[in-house]
């Protein structure tokens, strides 16, 4: 199983230097998994996709697309991959857009033009896309800690309401006898999602990037080295929680625009 980052918040390495690679707040993953070429995530804009082009990733070869969730940093360059790839279906959840936003001003949605789009498949709470890939929201699942909806609404039925997230869903990797997570922004909370996948392999953002670097955090930390998991995470961690948390955390590492995780 091979996992690349196409697009990231940061930036590292003298090869990505080399290469030129952009980096924006989203996230955009390339993964070579169970037979297929998947695409997951599309960051905000089509920095992706230029970014794709340096590392020698044939985005018109991809076999299926996965957008996590219904917000712009991870699905703002699904029309420009739409262009790039005239097959592969688009996997999304069922809520994906609905009207999502930050306080009650800033749209923080997907291009409502493109829910016609005959290219994109909506899911519910559950689907196979593939012997070894599945798809799941964990939405009637409880969860053990709350975080709250970190100042993100949804607009349903003329009013915003605190963002329940019910449009985030993971993808599952079966392969080689190991089960290998991708999350996007882990909105449910992570430390919910280690509880009810336990993968060996988790790679995604933990949405901790507005948390301060205190007791707390250390202890969410020391809950995650708890687990077996090793972690591969970006995007909305945060750098400066990443550092915090990797003093408690023998398997916790970065994946910037341009890495590539072999598994």
């Amino acid at each position: 199983m091979k996992i690349t980052a196409l697009v990231e918040n940061t930036v590292s390495g003298q090869r990505a230097e080399q290469l030129g690679l952009g980096r924006e707040h989203g996230l955009s993953l390339y993964i070579e998994a169970c037979g297929h070429r998947i695409l997951f995530d599309m960051g905000q804009s089509g920095l992706f996709a230029r970014n794709a082009a340096a590392l020698g990733v044939d985005l018109a070869a991809v076999d299926l697309a996965v957008l996590s969730h219904g917000h712009y940093d991870h699905g703002g360059g699904l029309a420009r991959f739409l262009e790039l790839n005239g097959a592969a279906p688009v996997y999304l959840n069922e809520h994906a857009f609905e009207p999502h936003y930050h306080g009650s001003e800033r749209y923080i949605g997907l291009d409502t033009a493109l829910a016609g789009s005959p290219r994109l498949w909506f899911t519910g709470d559950e689907a196979e896309l593939a012997p070894g890939l599945t798809l799941f929201t964990c939405n009637g699942r409880p969860r053990r800690h709350d975080l709250g909806s970190f100042g993100l609404t949804v607009l349903r039925d003329g009013a915003f309401r605190p963002e329940d997230f019910c449009h985030e869903h993971y993808l599952l990797i079966r392969e080689a006898g190991r089960r290998v997570l991708i999350s996007g922004c882990s909105h449910k909370g992570i430390l919910n999602i280690v509880d009810w996948f336990r993968p060996d392999v988790l790679v995604g953002g933990f949405h901790f990037n507005s948390l301060p670097l205190d007791d707390t955090l250390a202890a969410y930390a020391r809950e995650l080295e708890s687990s077996p998991t090793v972690f591969y995470t970006c995007h909305c961690t945060g750098r400066d929680q990443y550092a915090f948390m990797a003093r408690s955390m023998s398997r916790l590492h970065y994946l910037s625009t341009g890495q590539t995780i072999q598994l």
